[in-house]
């Protein structure tokens, strides 16, 4: 009588270990080197040099980046509209805000808000103060100017 004899089954199992690691350390590095401040930029925008700009002490507590463009059309979420236009889609940003908010801070949710101007540094400054008049007409009141710092003021 013969015997079988059975040969072990080897089972082919791939150790993840590495691979979950390697995941995570690409997570962090595109979390580290990702700056969401700037998603809402446009290339065609150069901002101005400035003296006294500054990096802001704190995040805002809710921003509205409005960008004013040379020939006078201002940028709000992909939307690029003449300045005389601009009333209805800065209203409806108003309306979004008091929506979020609950009803005993809504009026305080527009007032808040923080308008962050990112004007180009060939654009009229009567343009500028125009855009800061709509954004007051709607109820708007804290504005933040964007401008770059200075190389030689980095060294001080």
């Amino acid at each position: 009588m013969r015997l079988a004899v059975k040969q072990p089954t080897g089972s082919a199992e791939i150790d993840m270990t590495p691979m979950i690691d390697m995941t995570f350390q690409l997570i962090i590095f595109f979390m580290l080197l990702i700056n969401f401040s700037e998603a809402d930029q446009s290339e065609r925008i150069h901002l101005p040099s400035s003296e006294l700009a500054k990096p802001a002490d704190a995040p805002l507590e809710s921003p509205i980046t409005l960008q004013l463009t040379t020939v006078g059309t201002v940028l709000l979420g992909g939307e690029e509209v003449p300045l005389a236009g601009f009333k209805p889609l800065l209203h409806r940003e108003k309306q979004f805000l008091q929506l979020k908010a609950d009803k005993k801070h809504q009026a305080q949710a527009v007032a808040n808000a923080t308008i962050v101007i990112r004007a180009d540094a060939k654009a009229k400054t009567g343009l500028v103060q125009e855009l800061i008049k709509v954004c007051q007409d709607t109820g708007f009141e804290k504005f933040v100017l964007r401008a770059k710092q200075e190389e030689g003021d980095l060294k001080r």
